[in-house]
C-alpha cells in the first residue's frame, strides 16, 4: 500500500483515526473490507493463559541443571552444587510453551528512584503464596503449602526445606520471628500497625513451630489470611515492603548488625553516622531495601546489583533461586534485567516504538497504539493488550470527608448530586478520544469474570449519558439559579458553584480527560476547575483532606481482599475520605464517624475477612452493590488495557502469554512467572 491514500490521508493518520484494522502480524486491512470496521487493537486481546505451578512431588524433576556461569562457579568451588542451593522442595514451574534457553539481558525502561513497582512486577517475586494466571485460585510460592484450621484462627505455612537466601544462608522460620518480634513489634520501626495484622481490631501473632513451619495465630477466625499473604498488603513479601519495615519476613542474619537489640547502640550509631542517615530507624529500613541495597540478601529470582537510584537499575540472577522448570533447569533463564532511566514518559514510549525494549508495559501510553502497530515489523516486536478487571481506570474520587467549604462538602456527600454529575459525562467521547474505544463506559464494577462481580444490572448503574436527567436532578436539589454564563450558583449565596478537580501526572492522561469533562459539564451548569499537581503535592493535599474531587485509578479492585480497597475510605490515604478512612482503620479511635450507609459497607467488609470462602464471596458482592449504588467514585472509563495493559514484546522472547491478568494484585507481568521467559536467539 502506498504511503498516501485516495483521500489524501497518510497511513499513519488512518491508523490514528481507527480507519484501518490491523492484523496480528501488523499488516493493515483496508477499511473498505471491514463493515463495520473493528476497534483498533481489538484483535490484540488474546486468551488468558500462563505457566503452571507443579505441586505433585511425583512430577518433580529428579536431577537439576543450571546456567553456564553458575556451573563455572561450582566448578571453581565458589558455589555449592545446584541441588544443594535449591534444597529438597524446589518451586517447580511448567513453562507456558516450552523449555527455554539460558542467557541474555532483558532491557526495560523506568522513571527513577520511586519507580520501585517496575522491579517488583518484573523480577522481585517473593510472595509467600500467589495466584494462578487467572487470579481466581491460590497456589504455593515461597511457602510450599498452607493450611487453615477448621475454626479459622490458625494459618500454618510450610516453608521449603533447604531453601536459602541469595547469600547462601538458610531461609527459615527464624526470619519470620525476627521480623515479627524485632521489626513489626518495635514501635520505633513500625509506629502504626498494619490493618491486616489484626482481625476485627485484635492483633494476630506469628509463631515458630519448627525450622520450616510457622503459624499465624489469630484471636478470632481469619479465613481470608491466605489471600492476604498472596497479595499486596504488607505481609506478603519482603522485597516490596522491607524498606518500610514490613514484609512478613526478613534476613535476620544480615539485619541484626543494624539493630540495637543485637548490636550495641554505639556501634549502630557509628554505622548510621558513616552512612549519613538521620537515625537508626531510617538506616535500618534503607539496609532492608531490595531496590537500593545490593548487599541485602533476598529470595527473589533476580537480585539488585546496581541500585534503582542510578541511571541503570540492574538485577542479576539469584544463584540460590528456588525456581526450576519441569526439566530440572534452575530458573530464571534470563541472566539479567537492565532498566534504563527515561527522562520522562514520552522518552520511554519513543524507545518502545523504536524497538529498544525487550518487554515493556509499564508507562506505555495507549494513545501510542497506532504508532506502535505501525512500527512492529521495523522494531521486531509484537503488541499485546491486557484489559484490566479492576473497574474504573479513571474515576472521580469524591471526598466524602471534605470540610474546608461547607457548601461543597454538602454536595459532594449528596448521592443524588453525584449521580447527576455522572449522567453529565459523555463517556463514549472520552473513551474514543483517550483509549481508542477499548474501555467499558459503565460503572466501576470489576470485570464479569472476577469472583466478586455483583451482577449484570450493576454494570451500567447510574452511568448513562443523560443531560436532561442530570439537569432535572440538579434543579430538584434546589440548584436552580444560574449566572450569565449558565453555571449554577451556590445555594448559600456564595456565587458560582465550583468543583476543584485534582489531577497528577500518572499512567493515564488525567488532566486532558478532566479538561474534556469540564467542557461536558457545561451542559448541566456545573463548573469544574482542573488543578494538575506534582504527585507528591497532590498526595500531601489528599492526606490533609484538602481535595474535593481526585482523579485516580481504582487499583486492585478486582480482588478487594488482595489490595487496599479504593471504592470506600479504608485508610487515611483514601481519596474518598481521609477522615473516614482514619476512622475505619483505627476502629473508631481517630478520624470522623462515617454516615450510616458507609458504615454498613465497612461492617460487611470487615466481617468478610473472618468468614469462610462462600460467605466471604456473598458479603463481597453486597459490599460492591452498596459502593456502586452510592457512587462515591464517579467512573469515567473502566476495565480497559490503558493502565499497564499495552505490552510491547520483542519477537525474540519466548513463553510470552497472549494475555495477562492485569491488576495491582497480580503484579503483572510476574503473574506469568517471568523467570520462565527466555530469549530464543
Amino acid at each position: 500500500m502506498s504511503d498516501e491514500t485516495r483521500d489524501g490521508l497518510t497511513r499513519r493518520a488512518m491508523l490514528r483515526l481507527g480507519l484501518l484494522a490491523v492484523s496480528t502480524s501488523g499488516v493493515p486491512i483496508t477499511a473498505a473490507a471491514q463493515q463495520p470496521p473493528p476497534k483498533l487493537g481489538a484483535n490484540l486481546i488474546g486468551k488468558l493463559e500462563g505457566p503452571e505451578v507443579v505441586t505433585d512431588p511425583a512430577k518433580f524433576p529428579k536431577s537439576f541443571k543450571e546456567a553456564p556461569q553458575l556451573a563455572e562457579l561450582v566448578k571453581a568451588g565458589k558455589l555449592p552444587p545446584v541441588h544443594e542451593r535449591i534444597g529438597q522442595d524446589p518451586l517447580v514451574i511448567r513453562p507456558l510453551r516450552e523449555i527455554g534457553k539460558y542467557g541474555g539481558t532483558w532491557r526495560r525502561g523506568f522513571t527513577g528512584a520511586f519507580d520501585t513497582s517496575n522491579g517488583h512486577r518484573t523480577a522481585q517475586n517473593d510472595k509467600l503464596l500467589y495466584f494462578d494466571y487467572t487470579g481466581t485460585k491460590l497456589v504455593p510460592n515461597i511457602a510450599r503449602a498452607w493450611e487453615v484450621s477448621k475454626d479459622g484462627k490458625v494459618t500454618t505455612l510450610s516453608l521449603r526445606r533447604g531453601m536459602r537466601w541469595s547469600d547462601g544462608q538458610p531461609f527459615t522460620a527464624d526470619d519470620f520471628v525476627f521480623w515479627f518480634e524485632d521489626c513489626y513489634q518495635n514501635k520505633e520501626l513500625i509506629p502504626t500497625p498494619l490493618s491486616v495484622m489484626s482481625i476485627n481490631g485484635k492483633p494476630i501473632a506469628i509463631k515458630k513451630v519448627d525450622a520450616t513451619t510457622i503459624q499465624f495465630v489469630a484471636p478470632e477466625p481469619y479465613y481470608a489470611l491466605p489471600t492476604v499473604l498472596a497479595s499486596v498488603w504488607g505481609i506478603g513479601h519482603h522485597a516490596r515492603y522491607g524498606r518500610f519495615g514490613f514484609g512478613g519476613f526478613a534476613p535476620a542474619h544480615y539485619l541484626k548488625q543494624f539493630h540495637p537489640k543485637y548490636t550495641s547502640m554505639e556501634q549502630v550509631e557509628k554505622k548510621v553516622a558513616e552512612a549519613k542517615f538521620e537515625s537508626w530507624v531510617t538506616f535500618f529500613k534503607a539496609r532492608n531495601d531490595a531496590c537500593r541495597n545490593p548487599d541485602l540478601p533476598v529470595v527473589t529470582p533476580w537480585k539488585t546489583v546496581s541500585p534503582i537510584n542510578t541511571p541503570s537499575w540492574i538485577l542479576e540472577r539469584n544463584p540460590y533461586s528456588v525456581w526450576v522448570d519441569t526439566d530440572g533447569n534452575q530458573l530464571p533463564y534470563i541472566d539479567r534485567i537492565r532498566m534504563t532511566l527515561g527522562e520522562n514518559l514520552e522518552v520511554i514510549n519513543l524507545r518502545a516504538i523504536a524497538g529498544e525494549y525487550d518487554s515493556q508495559a509499564r508507562h506505555i501510553d495507549i494513545s501510542k497504539l497506532p504508532v506502535l502497530l505501525e512500527n512492529q515489523q521495523k522494531g521486531n516486536y509484537r503488541v499485546y493488550l491486557d484489559p484490566s478487571d479492576q473497574g474504573a481506570d479513571v474515576g472521580l474520587f469524591c471526598n466524602q470527608s471534605y470540610e474546608k467549604d461547607a457548601e461543597i462538602a454538602k454536595w459532594l456527600a449528596h448521592r443524588e448530586f453525584r449521580i447527576a454529575l455522572s449522567h453529565g459525562i459523555d463517556r463514549a467521547q472520552i473513551n474514543e478520544t483517550f483509549v481508542l474505544g477499548l474501555a467499558q463506559t459503565g460503572s466501576a464494577a470489576p470485570g464479569e469474570r472476577t469472583p466478586y462481580f455483583p451482577g449484570p444490572e450493576y454494570r451500567t448503574l447510574h452511568t448513562g449519558y443523560d443531560v436532561a436527567k442530570a439537569n432535572a436532578t440538579l434543579d430538584k436539589l434546589g440548584l436552580t439559579k444560574r449566572d450569565a454564563d449558565g453555571y449554577r450558583l451556590r445555594a448559600d449565596g456564595g456565587g458560582r458553584l465550583r468543583l476543584a478537580l485534582t489531577t497528577y501526572v500518572g499512567f493515564l492522561p488525567f488532566t486532558s480527560i478532566a479538561e474534556m469533562l469540564v467542557e461536558q459539564w457545561k451542559k448541566i451548569g456545573i463548573r469544574g476547575e482542573v488543578q494538575e499537581l506534582e504527585r507528591g503535592l497532590a498526595t500531601t493535599r489528599l492526606l490533609g483532606n484538602e481535595h474535593q474531587i481526585y482523579f485516580e485509578t481504582q487499583w486492585g479492585a478486582d480482588n478487594m481482599f488482595g489490595h487496599q480497597p479504593l471504592f470506600f475510605p479504608g485508610e487515611p490515604q483514601s481519596p474518598l475520605g481521609p477522615l473516614y478512612g482514619a476512622w475505619y482503620s483505627s476502629a473508631g479511635a481517630r478520624g470522623k464517624t462515617p454516615p450510616p450507609r458507609m458504615r454498613e459497607l465497612m461492617e460487611k467488609y470487615r466481617k468478610a475477612f473472618s468468614v469462610p470462602d462462600q460467605e466471604r464471596t456473598r458479603l463481597a458482592k453486597e459490599v460492591w452493590k452498596i459502593a456502586l449504588d452510592e457512587l462515591w467514585i464517579v467512573p469515567i472509563i473502566a476495565n480497559s488495557p490503558a493502565s499497564q495493559g499495552v505490552r510491547v514484546i520483542k519477537n525474540t522472547m519466548g513463553n510470552i502469554p497472549s494475555r495477562l491478568w492485569n491488576s495491582a494484585v497480580s503484579d503483572n507481568p510476574h503473574i506469568a512467572h517471568t523467570e520462565t521467559w527466555y530469549f530464543k536467539s
